[in-house]
């Protein structure tokens, strides 16, 4: 199954796309996730609502309005130059900003439910040992919540390489730029090409398969944990 060159770089940008995400996604919703597990005020449900938005909302809807945000006439317009670009539209780093907000429930969620599910008591025996709270997160938080943190990064990773709505709409599908493998398969299919579109597709359906066992896996696995 020979796979052409077109294919074979929307795999790659895919991957590079799901790998630079999913590392933003783990920085920024790591803290989230904390003080929405940690957090006493009533607003904390009003940033997880907020968060959890793209659940909800069609992505081609989310889609325009990062469109309108990203482009030379929205904030991102305004701030691109500072990187040396006229716009995030149509650019890998569009896909990067609209993956990680769309893909952010799926990372925060698993990662607050670990730390709730953990309690405040380890933290609090750390602290009596004096460890400082740097200390106690990476030493004491981390390993135990560690399951609810590796299920995170594969839904992250999972999800941004499964999102179309939202890059279609952000990145325009660009051959080699800001065509990833779902837009592909989309291009494949309406130029004809159903043979190449199959092999993407066999290729997302395996990727799935792999996905849903290895989440399954962590579950019983952080079930096993805590009997």
């Amino acid at each position: 199954m020979l796979l052409s060159n077109e294919t074979w770089t929307a795999i790659k940008l895919t991957a590079e796309l799901a790998t630079v995400t999913t590392f933003f996604l783990m920085a920024i919703g790591t803290p989230i996730a904390l003080w929405l597990s940690r957090s006493k005020t009533y607003g904390k449900e009003i940033v997880a609502s907020i968060i959890s938005i793209p659940l909800v909302l069609p992505p081609t809807v989310l889609g325009f309005y990062l469109l309108v945000f990203l482009g030379p006439n929205g904030p991102g317009g305004f701030i691109a130059p500072w990187f040396g670009m006229d716009k995030f539209a149509f650019t890998f780093e569009g896909l990067v900003i609209g993956s990680v907000i769309y893909s952010m429930p799926f990372v925060v969620q698993p990662i607050r439910n670990s730390f709730e599910a953990m309690g405040r008591r380890p933290m609090e025996v750390a602290a009596t040992l004096r460890a400082s709270p740097w200390k106690a997160f990476w030493k004491v938080a981390l390993p135990i919540a560690s399951p609810g943190f590796m299920t995170a990064a594969v839904l992250g990773f999972a999800h941004t390489v499964g999102e179309f709505g939202v890059v279609q709409m952000i990145g325009g599908n660009l051959p080699g730029k800001t065509a990833v493998i779902s837009t592909t398969i989309m291009s494949y299919v309406e130029a004809g090409q159903m043979h190449e579109a199959n092999v993407l597709s066999i290729i997302m359906v395996i990727f799935s398969f792999c996905i849903i066992l290895t989440v399954s896996l962590l579950q019983k696995f952080m079930q096993a944990r805590t009997l």
